[in-house]
């Protein structure tokens, strides 16, 4: 019984940040180029909520944003990460949830789409959308790792997060 003392938190972890990293690399290789694609669509939703939409746009926004999180939710957490985090599944029915509560944030968007103003909310919403979308991905490449493992948003759950959140940042409120 005297041995728990000698334990310390990394023997707690469910697996090794190589693991980790080696779960990334192998999802990357099986769904390239689906990178070029998801980087496209994040860049396409930014370029709509950069500036003044219709109704229509961010309807859109919502949609994608729904689905890119039923995507991440089904492509990575529950096909890939669940194979290590026993708790991979309960992650992946939050972002299901989320995929529906943005179905129906699309659907009470009010008459006349965003008129938008350069606040200091909507500039760090920009700058976050930015930094997931086209720094996110390179992080493996500064911290001496392969590309292989790089986290890209629309097929990673941590840059997916990130921008998302950005993009709610930058919808003006409406009430």
């Amino acid at each position: 019984m005297s041995d728990w003392w000698t334990y310390s938190l990394s023997d707690f972890l469910l697996f090794s940040p190589s693991t980790y990293f080696r779960l990334f690399a192998l999802y990357n290789a099986a769904i390239w180029p689906a990178h070029l694609l998801a980087v496209a669509l994040g860049a396409g939703m930014l370029a709509v909520l950069a500036r003044p939409a219709a109704r229509w746009q961010v309807r859109l926004v919502c949609v994608l944003l729904a689905l890119v999180w039923l995507w991440v939710a089904w492509g990575y957490l529950l096909t890939r990460y669940a194979t290590i985090n026993w708790a991979a599944s309960y992650l992946a029915v939050t972002f299901v949830v989320q995929a529906g509560l943005f179905l129906v944030m699309g659907m009470m968007v009010r008459q006349g789409g965003f008129v938008h103003s350069a606040t200091g909310r909507r500039r760090l919403g920009l700058g976050l959308v930015g930094f997931a979308l086209f720094v996110y991905p390179f992080i493996p490449l500064m911290t001496g790792r392969s590309i292989s493992q790089a986290e890209v948003f629309a097929i990673a759950p941590d840059p997916t997060v990130l921008a998302t959140l950005g993009m709610v940042l930058m919808e003006p409120r409406t009430h």
